[in-house]
């Protein structure tokens, strides 16, 4: 049976995928106590990166917020996974960071990650309003234009 947050993305037609395995060496998440933090995720589709290059420069602002909330998305999938399949489980989602491949004259992150903001808040009501930090970066991994990491509370 889904809970309410499943129920929510499916009303707003997501489909959370199975979760990414780490490319390197680190894990997908860690539990402390009632703590959740959630390495970065990418803006992963279908299990392949779909937003690559620079904001500012090949990435409009509107593909990377998109990005980011794709990014969002992924968060999800892991937080679900370290919540035992149950995201009714999530009390708070605490902290977001925000990483942004852009040039270094760009000044629209926040707009970006934005995406993976709005979309939080659209899912978890007020338990989704978080802190949050958006840096830009000259590159991320794999090309990646946007990353997205959190730090969530859990029953």
């Amino acid at each position: 049976m889904a809970g309410r947050i499943d129920a929510k993305l499916a009303a707003l037609g997501i489909t959370l995928p199975t979760p990414a395995t780490p490319v390197a060496n680190y894990v997908p998440f860690v539990r402390t106590g009632d703590l959740v933090v959630i390495s970065g995720q990418l803006p992963m589709q279908d299990g392949k990166l779909a937003l690559t290059g620079k904001v500012g420069e090949a990435v409009s602002v509107e593909q990377a917020v998109a990005g980011a909330r794709l990014a969002a998305i992924n968060l999800f999938a892991q937080l679900k996974a370290a919540c035992g399949g149950d995201l009714d489980r999530v009390q708070q989602v605490v902290r977001l960071g925000g990483f942004i491949a852009s040039p270094a004259s760009f000044t629209q992150h926040a707009t970006v990650m934005n995406g993976a903001s709005d979309l939080a808040v659209a899912v978890f009501g007020d338990a989704g309003r978080h802190a949050r930090s958006t840096i830009g970066v000259p590159s991320l991994p794999l090309d990646a234009a946007v990353e997205v990491e959190g730090m969530f509370r859990i029953a």
